[in-house]
């Protein structure tokens, strides 16, 4: 059964990549491949990994945040892998989220809002007023009114959004851990479940699948999340 899962890839291994997005395929709906994969195997190891499950989307989670001009660059720049979702950072502005957009018409520019490594103590250390919700609420509207066609923000800001936003518009939460998975350098989790009820359609998912010692322990991790939906 494939679940509304986005698999994080969290590995520069090319090979284990592969495995690990072919051994899931059926339980997942997108492959999510990060900074660090990006930049150790590029466009090429992208395409590689993606021909074990091209049946899948793609998330490339490069969370791009500079000036206009160059973000446009990077969006362009690798717009010929056609990724289904790209991220950028909501905190770049409108004028930034509005270059990329334009640079990926086949694609959703998503909007990363607040990191769900970040705790509330810590987001007011920055200096950035309002709660976590209030501030994720912000910046989300600001996306969208730039063109944003999906949004990441963590489970406990999802149900606010899902009624404020419009409802084409792609929720995505990181954050999500199991019955029983440690949080890691996560703050602010929910099971993936709770993430879905309360409005979410995909959640991102990454050591709970492919912390198995072998292929066929990711497969069956995988598949037991999934059915839990």
């Amino acid at each position: 059964m494939r679940a509304p899962i986005v698999l994080a890839v969290d590995t520069t291994d090319l090979e284990r990549a592969r495995e690990w997005v072919h051994a899931t395929r059926e339980s997942i709906s997108i492959i999510k491949l990060g900074l660090e994969f990006f930049l150790a195997h590029g466009q090429s190891g992208v395409s590689y990994v993606r021909e074990g499950a091209p049946e899948l989307e793609l998330f490339l989670d490069l969370k791009l945040h500079d000036i206009p001009n160059t973000v446009a660059g990077a969006t362009r720049a690798i717009s010929e892998i056609q990724p289904d979702y790209l991220t950028v950072h909501a905190s770049g502005g409108e004028s930034m989220i509005s270059a990329a957009v334009g640079e990926l018409p086949l694609g959703k520019i998503t909007a990363v809002t607040l990191l769900t490594s970040l705790s509330e103590s810590e987001i007011e250390q920055l200096g950035i007023t309002g709660s976590s919700g209030e501030i994720v609420n912000r910046w989300a509207q600001s996306a969208v009114r730039a063109g944003a066609r999906a949004i990441v923000a963590s489970p406990h800001e999802v149900e606010s959004l899902r009624a404020s936003l419009p409802q084409e518009i792609t929720l995505i939460t990181p954050g999500v851990r199991p019955h029983g998975s440690a949080k890691a350098d996560q703050s602010r989790v929910a099971t993936p479940e709770e993430a879905i009820s309360w409005g979410a359609n995909f959640v991102v998912i990454g050591r709970p699948i492919t912390s198995g010692s072998t292929l066929k322990e990711i497969a069956e991790n995988a598949a037991r999340i999934a059915a839990s939906f």
